[in-house]
């Protein structure tokens, strides 16, 4: 089944991206590609990668763009290519025809079936050499001046390296806030997650942190266990990513009983792009239910917008909300937070 669906998926995808493909003489090296969409505009320029329903092409007029592949009516490709097979074969080319369920290399007269083709160009993460490293730093800032003196900072770092076989993330997050010159919050969380991929869309991982929140008398807590993973909607504009496992906590405070137990944890984090191919609509929420005391749970969910501002910083505006029902006496159970950032993508 997992095969017939990569082929469907495999194929729609060249069928859409290729169809009307030139099928003449070799060109040079400087002829450029051509895309006709739909509406019927035409795109010149240089084909660069075809991937997850997406066209890549770099142009003159506006540099390096992203078509849709429904979009697309035809293409014609003279630019080299490099195909993947399934079983991690590289095939160089420089002339390509997709027909039926033939895809054919006319300048080897080779031919194979559309099912055993895995991407096209592939990164070189993407051939088990390397990660590839993405993420976001960014950072938000309040100042109030008047009858009230108030400064708040908020900031994050959440970095991945993505491998073939395997991921690395680290997060790092932290809020500073003082009235009236006295600082009133200051908390800080740094998580770091290993995550190992078998087959199909399911992975194991293992994950620790640590978090100090000097307001709400948690002088540190430290979390480690393993978990297990899917992904779902895997190469579409929606990301959805969750994890369930069981980790040991240990919880020391200034003035309440220090905890030790083991927690049932979860996380869920989603993308998408669906209000606009440059939007990132996201959700990232962390659960801990202490399996001593049913009564004791702790929910970390952030919701936000993301949209592009200028090159590769980006502006954001978020609701956080923290709920920890075994808070200490005199802590409240929920804290929530609106605010808009500045972060810088790579």
């Amino acid at each position: 089944m997992k095969r017939l669906l990569l082929a469907h998926s495999i194929n729609a995808l060249l069928l859409c991206a290729f169809c009307g493909l030139a099928t003449a003489a070799p060109q040079g090296a400087d002829t450029p590609d051509r895309i006709e969409l739909m509406n019927g505009s035409v795109i010149i320029g240089r084909f660069l990668d075809a991937d997850a329903g997406k066209v890549t092409i770099k142009t003159d007029f506006a540099g390096t763009i992203s078509i849709d592949q429904s979009r697309i009516a035809s293409m014609d490709v003279k630019s080299a290519l490099t195909l993947q097979l399934e079983d991690g074969t590289l095939l160089d080319t420089a002339q390509l025809v997709v027909t039926q369920q033939s895809l054919t290399l006319e300048d080897q007269q080779l031919s194979y079936d559309l099912e055993q083709l895995t991407r096209i160009n592939p990164e070189p993460w993407e051939l088990g050499v390397g990660y590839r490293h993405t993420g976001v730093a960014s950072a938000a800032f309040s100042v109030q001046r008047g009858n009230t003196v108030r400064d708040d900072l908020a900031y994050r770092v959440d970095s991945r390296w993505r491998g073939l076989r395997d991921r690395y993330t680290l997060e790092a997050k932290g809020e500073l806030r003082e009235t009236n010159r006295e600082r009133n919050s200051e908390n800080w969380q740094i998580t770091a997650k290993y995550d190992r991929f078998q087959t199909g869309d399911y992975y194991w991982g293992f994950a620790a942190s640590i978090e100090e929140d000097r307001f709400a008398d948690l002088d540190l807590r430290t979390r480690i266990g393993p978990y297990l993973g899917r992904s779902f909607f895997d190469n579409t504009p929606f990301l959805l990513e969750v994890e369930t496992g069981v980790s040991q906590i240990s919880e020391t405070f200034g003035n309440a009983e220090n905890r030790d137990y083991f927690g049932l944890t979860w996380s869920v984090r989603s993308e998408s792009n669906y209000l606009g191919k440059d939007s990132r609509l996201y959700l990232d929420h962390k659960g801990v239910r202490n399996l001593a005391d049913r009564q004791s749970t702790i929910l970390n969910t952030t919701v936000g917008l993301a949209f592009p501002l200028l090159g590769q910083i980006e502006g954001a505006a978020e609701v956080v909300l923290n709920y920890n029902s075994g808070a200490v006496e005199n802590v409240e159970e929920l804290d929530q937070t609106y605010r808009f950032r500045l972060g810088y993508v790579w």
